[in-house]
C-alpha cells in the first residue's frame, strides 16, 4: 500500500516487507536455474556423461520364432559399442560388423534354424558411463526345410525359348512371398514373367523368345523364407547362363518337312514323317516344343504298340508326352512322304545327325499342319500357353 505526501510516495511497513521476500524468491530463483544448490543436479550429471548410455538389442530379449534372416543388431544413441558378441549355444560367434561411428552392430550372415542365441559387450559412453549389451532370443523351428533347385545353371549356353525353372522338394503354400523373393537379371531388355505351373515348380519365361546372346543372372534368395504350413527354404540358390544364336524349328506335319532356322535364315529343309493322323494317342499335336535333352542313343520302349528296347540314334527330346526327333531308317520309305510314325519326328540317319549336332538345350520346336493341340501338361509346356494364360499363373 503507497501513500502520495506533498508530492512524494510513502510506503506502508507491510508493502515494504512484501517487497523484500519477493526479491528474495527471485534471487533463489535464478540460483537454482544457475545450477545452484536451490536446482536440481540431473542437468549437470547428464551434461558430464554420468548416466548409463541407452542400448536396444533386435529383436527383444527373450523373443521366440525369430527368422534367421530378419535384422539382428545392437544400437546405442549415445555411446559407443565395444566387445559385441552374439554365440549361439556351442558357443559359436556369428560374424558381425560394427558400424564406423560405433553405434551400431549387426550380423553380416544367416543365423541357424532353431538355435538360442546370447547377447554379450557394452556400450561406453564418451563421459565413461557403461551399459551391458545383453540379452537372448531363439528362432524359428521349422516342420520342414524344403530344398529347390534352378535350372539352367552353371554357365551353359542355351536355346531361345529355355525357360528358367525352379523346383521345390514339397509343396509351396505361400506362393507370393516366394516370387517376391525372386529376380531375373537380364544383359538386354527382355519382358517377361514367373508363373506357377504347379504347388513345386514355378517358371520364368519371355514374352516372346529370348534375344540371342543374351547374358542372365537368377537370384533366388529362398533361405528363411516361410513357404507356409511350417516350411521353410533351406538355402539361397544362384545361376548364370547365357542365351545362344536364334534357333527355330519349323515342324510342318502336313507337308513332311522339317525346316531349322537359324539366326532369320533357313539352315537345312529335312524331309520328316510325323506321327499317324488315324490315332490320337500317335499323333503329332500342334504346339511350340522345347528341346529338352539330347543322347546319341536312345532306348524306346511302347508295349501297348508292339516295341521295346528299340534302339534309335539322334534322339532330341521335346517332350514329356514321348515326342522325339530322331533318326529311324526303318521308316525311311515313308520320310518326306507319309505321316506314320508313333508320334515322334522321323530323319534320315544322315539329317538326324546333323540336326543333333546343331541343337541346343531349349531351342523351340514350332509343331503346325497336324490338325491337333497339345494339351498343355506335359513338360516342358511353356510355350503351350499364350502370355494371357502365361500371366494368370503369378502368385501376385
Amino acid at each position: 500500500m503507497a501513500t502520495r505526501v506533498n508530492g512524494s510516495l510513502r510506503r506502508s511497513p507491510g508493502g515494504a516487507l512484501i517487497a523484500v521476500l519477493a526479491a528474495l524468491l527471485l534471487v533463489s530463483g535464478c540460483a537454482g536455474a544457475n545450477g545452484g544448490t536451490g536446482g536440481t543436479g540431473g542437468t549437470e550429471e547428464d551434461d558430464s556423461g554420468s548416466s548409463d548410455p541407452a542400448v536396444s538389442v533386435e529383436p527383444k530379449n527373450g523373443a521366440d520364432g525369430v527368422n534367421p534372416k530378419d535384422p539382428i543388431e545392437v544400437t546405442t544413441e549415445n555411446g559407443k559399442l565395444r566387445d559385441v558378441s552374439l554365440v549361439n549355444g556351442d558357443g559359436e560367434q556369428v560374424e558381425g560388423e560394427l558400424a564406423e561411428n560405433g553405434s551400431t552392430w549387426r550380423t553380416t550372415e544367416p543365423l541357424g534354424y532353431d538355435t538360442e542365441y546370447e547377447w554379450s559387450g557394452k556400450v561406453v559412453h564418451s563421459g565413461g558411463g557403461t551399459a551391458p549389451v545383453e540379452g537372448s532370443f531363439h528362432t524359428v523351428a521349422p516342420k520342414n526345410v524344403v530344398r529347390a533347385t534352378v535350372n539352367p545353371y552353371g554357365n551353359k549356353t542355351v536355346g531361345i525359348a529355355m525357360p528358367i525353372s525352379i523346383k521345390f522338394d514339397s509343396p509351396v503354400q505361400n506362393k507370393a512371398a516366394v516370387q517376391r523373393a525372386l529376380d531375373v537379371q537380364t544383359s538386354k531388355p527382355v519382358e517377361g514373367a514367373w508363373a506357377w505351373l504347379n504347388d513345386k515348380q514355378v517358371d520364368w519365361r519371355p514374352k516372346e523368345y529370348w534375344p540371342a546372346h543374351t547374358q542372365v543372372s537368377v537370384d533366388a534368395p529362398l533361405y528363411g523364407i516361410d513357404y507356409g504350413g511350417g516350411s521353410y527354404g533351406q538355402a539361397d540358390i544362384t545361376s548364370e547362363f547365357e542365351i545362344g544364336r536364334s534357333q527355330v524349328v519349323k515342324a510342318e506335319v502336313d507337308k513332311h518337312r522339317m525346316r531349322v532356322i537359324r539366326n532369320g535364315k533357313e539352315v537345312a529343309n529335312y524331309p520328316a514323317s510325323y506321327g499317324k493322323p488315324s490315332n490320337p494317342d500317335l499323333h503329332t499335336h500342334e504346339g511350340t516344343y522345347t528341346v529338352m535333352a539330347k543322347h546319341p542313343v536312345e532306348i524306346m520302349d511302347n508295349p501297348k504298340y508292339g516295341y521295346t528296347d528299340v534302339e534309335k540314334k539322334w534322339a532330341v527330346r521335346i517332350s514329356n508326352h514321348g515326342e522325339f526327333i530322331h533318326e529311324n531308317e526303318n521308316n525311311r520309305a515313308n520320310i518326306g512322304s507319309r505321316n506314320t510314325s508313333h508320334g515322334c519326328v522321323n530323319l534320315t540317319n544322315a539329317d538326324a545327325k546333323e540336326y543333333f549336332q546343331g541343337a541346343l538345350l531349349g531351342d523351340p520346336v514350332e509343331v503346325t499342319g497336324s490338325g491337333t493341340q497339345m494339351p498343355p501338361k506335359y513338360a516342358v509346356y511353356d510355350w503351350m500357353l499364350s502370355w494371357q494364360q502365361w500371366q494368370e499363373k503369378s502368385a501376385l
